[in-house]
């Protein structure tokens, strides 16, 4: 560990020498790599948290770069994970940093976040969200929730058997489209920054074994509004009271979710699958353009795009309906 690198962090009384080899040891799975995870990731990049793990399944698109920090022009149409894990091994060589461009699910949730000690929420979707509730309450992993639109944002630490878990915020899954999208509502692009420094705070807090925040924060900085608002678990919560684990145990025979009110679906086949780029581009030049990405080849097929990944899964753009995007992946990548 370079000494000066992070000097003016072990000064700090509350970290010290001590607390900052803590930190080396710690591992942190950041979920989410937009305008939350861009700046958890790079603020626990740079503290020296000694394995972080970036999970994303997206690319970067032209209107992140309003808000998400890690990602410039050129990124444009690369794996999100990907660029990330590149540009912050750029910053910190001395810490362990994974990327990996696939969607999270019941099939590799436990195999992704079974060994670290923190998950950090950066995601947009809810039934994601659940099922890492699910998940982290199970297996007794601390989950930092986070969420922002328009000129607010909210975080709350879910503790599994010392608090509240994300059901006892949100006891059902929200009906597709009644809850508002920064397509629909906008975003001010101060407070993914905000909500992720304090994500990443409480993240420090817990891996240094400090009591973290028992609150659930929300923080308008735009109409200058802060609640901090006092919760206590549901004793009738159907994960964290009844034990009840119905995202992490769902048994489906694919994965395709519409992503945060575009129209763009994310595929993932039922087994998963290796999938050679090279034999697949050759045949997709038949039906449409193609495009070689760092670690994604895409075709533009009519009015679609279908952005497929090295383990199977695809984007899917044009279209939010998620019959039509099984039907489109089936009927070009084949799985």
């Amino acid at each position: 560990m370079t000494s000066d690198r992070y000097s003016r962090q072990v000064i700090l009384s509350e970290i010290g020498e001590k607390g900052q080899k803590q930190l080396s040891k710690g591992s942190v799975l950041v979920l989410g790599l937009g305008a939350l995870g861009s700046v958890s990731s790079t603020l626990l990049t740079r503290a020296g948290v000694g394995n972080l793990l970036l999970v994303d399944r997206d690319i970067v698109e032209l209107n992140n770069l309003q808000r998400q920090l890690l990602f410039s022009e050129e990124d444009v149409g690369e794996a999100k994970a990907a660029v990330a894990a590149e540009k912050l091994r750029k910053t910190n060589s001395e810490i362990g940093i994974e990327g990996l461009a696939i969607d999270l699910n019941y099939r590799n949730i436990e195999k992704l976040v079974a060994e670290v000690d923190v998950v950090v929420d950066g995601t947009d979707n809810m039934e994601t969200r659940f099922l890492v509730n699910d998940f982290c309450v199970k297996n007794d992993i601390p989950f930092i929730y986070g969420g922002t639109i328009a000129t607010y944002g909210m975080t709350l630490n879910v503790i599994p058997n010392k608090g509240p878990c994300l059901r006892c915020l949100f006891p059902q899954m929200p009906v597709p489209g009644t809850l508002p999208t920064c397509d629909t509502f906008g975003i001010l692009n101060t407070v993914p920054t905000i909500i992720a420094s304090i994500q990443s705070t409480e993240a420090i807090k817990l891996l240094l074994g400090v009591e973290p925040r028992k609150t659930l924060l929300i923080y308008d900085p735009w109409h200058n509004d802060e609640q901090d608002i006092a919760m206590t678990r549901n004793e009738n919560c159907s994960c964290c009271a009844k034990k009840e684990y119905d995202f992490l145990e769902a048994k489906r025979r694919d994965v395709v979710v519409a992503l945060c009110g575009r129209d763009v679906c994310s595929v993932t086949p039922p087994e998963g699958a290796k999938v050679s780029f090279e034999d697949l581009e050759e045949r997709l030049k038949k039906v449409g353009k193609t495009k070689s990405g760092m670690v994604t080849l895409s075709v533009k097929v009519d009015s679609y795009e279908i952005i497929l990944f090295k383990d199977g899964r695809a984007l899917v753009k044009g279209t939010g309906d998620e019959s039509k995007a099984r039907s489109l992946y089936s009927r070009y990548v084949g799985h």
